[in-house]
Protein backbone atom coordinates (compact mmCIF):
# COMPACT_ATOMS: atom_id res chain seq x y z
CA UNK A 1 0.00 0.00 0.00
CA UNK A 2 0.96 3.82 -0.69
CA UNK A 3 0.34 6.55 1.26
CA UNK A 4 -0.11 10.32 0.09
CA UNK A 5 -0.76 13.09 2.35
CA UNK A 6 -2.78 16.35 1.27
CA UNK A 7 -1.03 19.26 2.72
CA UNK A 8 -2.45 22.62 2.48
CA UNK A 9 -0.77 25.44 3.82
CA UNK A 10 1.61 23.17 5.28
CA UNK A 11 -0.74 21.15 7.47
CA UNK A 12 -1.75 17.73 6.75
CA UNK A 13 -5.37 17.45 6.42
CA UNK A 14 -6.00 14.59 4.74
CA UNK A 15 -4.38 11.11 4.16
CA UNK A 16 -5.28 8.57 1.63
CA UNK A 17 -3.79 5.05 0.65
CA UNK A 18 -3.57 3.64 -2.84
CA UNK A 19 -3.02 -0.02 -3.71
CA UNK A 20 0.58 -0.15 -5.39
CA UNK A 21 -0.59 -0.72 -8.57
CA UNK A 22 -1.78 2.77 -9.06
CA UNK A 23 1.38 4.40 -8.30
CA UNK A 24 3.75 1.68 -10.92
CA UNK A 25 4.42 2.12 -14.33
CA UNK A 26 4.36 -0.78 -17.12
CA UNK A 27 7.73 -2.14 -15.39
CA UNK A 28 6.18 -2.25 -12.20
CA UNK A 29 8.53 0.30 -10.44
CA UNK A 30 6.48 2.60 -8.45
CA UNK A 31 6.21 6.69 -9.05
CA UNK A 32 5.36 9.43 -6.19
CA UNK A 33 4.17 11.33 -8.98
CA UNK A 34 1.36 8.68 -10.34
CA UNK A 35 -0.34 8.64 -7.01
CA UNK A 36 0.02 12.57 -6.94
CA UNK A 37 -1.82 12.63 -10.46
CA UNK A 38 -4.58 9.41 -9.08
CA UNK A 39 -5.34 11.79 -6.19
CA UNK A 40 -5.44 15.08 -8.11
CA UNK A 41 -7.40 13.89 -10.78
CA UNK A 42 -10.01 11.58 -8.40
CA UNK A 43 -10.80 14.67 -5.88
CA UNK A 44 -9.52 17.20 -8.11
CA UNK A 45 -6.68 18.50 -6.00
CA UNK A 46 -3.69 20.62 -6.69
CA UNK A 47 -1.06 18.07 -7.43
CA UNK A 48 1.42 20.04 -5.25
CA UNK A 49 -0.49 19.11 -2.50
CA UNK A 50 0.05 15.62 -2.50
CA UNK A 51 3.05 14.47 -0.65
CA UNK A 52 3.75 10.93 -0.57
CA UNK A 53 4.31 9.61 3.48
CA UNK A 54 5.44 6.21 5.15
CA UNK A 55 3.64 3.91 7.41
CA UNK A 56 6.78 3.08 8.72
CA UNK A 57 8.30 6.07 8.47
CA UNK A 58 11.08 5.31 6.49
CA UNK A 59 11.66 8.35 5.10
CA UNK A 60 10.04 11.96 5.05
CA UNK A 61 9.59 11.47 9.12
CA UNK A 62 6.92 10.18 10.89
CA UNK A 63 3.60 8.85 9.29
CA UNK A 64 1.79 12.11 9.69
CA UNK A 65 -1.82 12.26 10.53
CA UNK A 66 -4.49 15.09 10.24
CA UNK A 67 -3.45 18.18 11.98
CA UNK A 68 0.63 17.30 11.11
CA UNK A 69 3.11 19.88 9.74
CA UNK A 70 4.53 19.34 6.54
CA UNK A 71 8.53 21.05 6.11
CA UNK A 72 9.32 21.36 2.38
CA UNK A 73 12.47 22.48 2.89
CA UNK A 74 13.55 19.62 5.68
CA UNK A 75 11.02 17.37 3.61
CA UNK A 76 9.81 15.75 6.69
CA UNK A 77 6.18 15.59 8.44
CA UNK A 78 6.22 17.37 11.63
CA UNK A 79 3.45 16.23 14.78
CA UNK A 80 1.78 18.62 16.65
CA UNK A 81 3.96 20.06 19.46
CA UNK A 82 3.05 18.57 23.03
CA UNK A 83 3.27 21.72 24.92
CA UNK A 84 3.23 25.24 23.46
CA UNK A 85 6.77 25.89 25.03
CA UNK A 86 8.65 22.75 23.55
CA UNK A 87 11.30 23.24 20.63
CA UNK A 88 11.56 21.25 17.36
CA UNK A 89 14.86 19.75 16.91
CA UNK A 90 15.56 19.18 13.66
CA UNK A 91 18.59 16.92 13.89
CA UNK A 92 16.50 14.11 15.67
CA UNK A 93 13.17 15.31 14.12
CA UNK A 94 11.38 15.59 17.79
CA UNK A 95 10.13 17.84 19.99
CA UNK A 96 11.89 18.76 23.24
CA UNK A 97 11.14 20.13 26.33
CA UNK A 98 13.16 23.85 26.69
CA UNK A 99 14.81 22.01 29.82
CA UNK A 100 16.24 19.31 30.12
CA UNK A 101 14.47 16.09 32.11
CA UNK A 102 15.88 15.55 35.18
CA UNK A 103 18.16 12.78 36.02
CA UNK A 104 16.32 10.99 38.82
CA UNK A 105 13.11 10.25 39.38
CA UNK A 106 9.67 10.47 37.27
CA UNK A 107 8.52 13.80 36.29
CA UNK A 108 5.78 15.00 33.56
CA UNK A 109 5.64 18.12 32.48
CA UNK A 110 3.84 20.97 33.95
CA UNK A 111 3.34 23.71 31.15
CA UNK A 112 2.15 26.18 33.55
CA UNK A 113 5.05 25.90 35.26
CA UNK A 114 7.07 25.32 32.51
CA UNK A 115 9.26 22.66 34.37
CA UNK A 116 9.25 19.18 35.36
CA UNK A 117 7.74 17.97 38.45
CA UNK A 118 7.87 15.23 39.97
CA UNK A 119 5.37 12.71 40.04
CA UNK A 120 4.85 11.33 43.68
CA UNK A 121 5.08 7.39 44.05
CA UNK A 122 1.84 5.23 44.47
CA UNK A 123 1.62 2.36 47.15
CA UNK A 124 0.22 -0.83 45.54
CA UNK A 125 -1.59 -2.48 48.15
Amino acid sequence: MAHFARVVNGVVVKVHVLANPVISDSAGVEHEELGRAFLAELHGYDPDEIIQCSYRANFRGTYPNIGFAYDAALDIFIPPAPFGSWIFDQETGQWVAPIAYPAEGDHDWDEEAGDWVEVPETEVE
